[in-house]
């Protein structure tokens, strides 16, 4: 164990999630946000952009952003992502997850991996915190796994208009959702869920923005299901498989090169997820 304690990584193992974990220090808060003012201003707008086609935004940021990058292979981060997942790793997507002061915007029940396509599903999200996450802000909520680690539930997508997933998607499978447990975060905090843990989180009652950042690692010797052949970033070790092509740190803050990139990878990413889609309701059908 490099960061964690054994019985953190073993209660990780046995429900799914581990909260919480302290990251950066107030002054590391504050200059992250004022990365996150300039990127704003730079848009013009404010994250997440209203325009649906202008989302691409706030995914895949490490590939154009260098302090989102810095971020994403942070040693002290990485320490506990190794803990979880072994030595070898790759930055597999990110996100800005931002709900606006009194928004109603939820996260509907949902698991990462459903639309990811990734074998084995062995991928989690480091969660951070940029401004308090409380339970009245919006904060994560998860089901436990109670020593029963589950597999790919049945989601559709198109389900709730209000929901910042990706595919407004939800799970259509029958859950007790009394089972919740919340994972509040104090900004320079995260928490981490492994991707076939469900989770969710209700809407900002706040009067400040909820501001999260998303950063998805998998192990190397993971890939992808489907036809898209993906990018990522090898963060530590090394990389013995090829299963994805790799990419650099971006050389400069939006830079030609780096935006060319994140349109690639944006790309790349989108046609994944909707192949993803269409697979996952053609297995259930099946099903029905």
């Amino acid at each position: 164990m490099k960061a964690l304690t054994a019985e953190q990584a073993a209660g990780f193992h046995r429900e799914g999630f581990l909260c919480p974990i302290d990251f950066l220090s107030p002054a590391e808060v504050s200059a992250r946000l004022d990365d996150l003012a300039r990127y704003e201003a730079w848009l013009g707008a404010p994250l997440p952009v209203a325009a649906k086609e202008d989302r691409k935004w706030a995914t895949m940021p490490y590939s154009h952003l260098p302090w989102f990058n810095a971020l994403v292979r942070d040693p002290r981060l990485l320490d506990v992502v190794e803990d979880l997942i072994g030595p070898d790793i790759l930055v597999w997507t990110s996100t800005f997850w931002i709900k606006e002061p009194h928004s109603p915007a939820i996260a509907a029940w949902h698991q990462d991996t459903a639309y990811f396509g990734l074998e084995p599903p062995d991928q989690i999200c480091c969660w951070l915190a940029l401004t308090d996450a409380t339970e009245k802000a919006g904060c994560m909520n998860v089901l436990p796994w109670e020593g029963r680690r589950p597999g790919v539930l049945h989601h559709a997508p198109a389900q709730v208009a209000v929901s910042i997933n990706r595919g407004t998607q939800t799970v259509v499978e029958a859950f007790d959702e009394n089972k919740r447990v919340a994972m509040p975060l104090k900004a320079g905090q995260f928490s981490i869920h492994h991707g076939l843990c469900m989770h969710a989180s209700p809407p900002n009652g706040e009067a400040y923005r909820r501001i999260g950042l998303g950063m998805n690692f998998i192990p190397t010797r993971t890939r992808t299901t489907g036809s898209v052949r993906m990018k990522a970033m090898l963060a530590r070790g090394e990389d013995r498989y090829g299963h994805f092509d790799l990419v650099e740190p971006p050389p400069g803050e939006n830079s030609p090169e780096s935006l060319a990139l994140h349109a690639d990878m944006v790309a790349l990413y989108g046609a994944n997820y909707a192949e993803q889609i269409d697979l996952h309701a053609r297995q259930y059908a099946k099903t029905a």
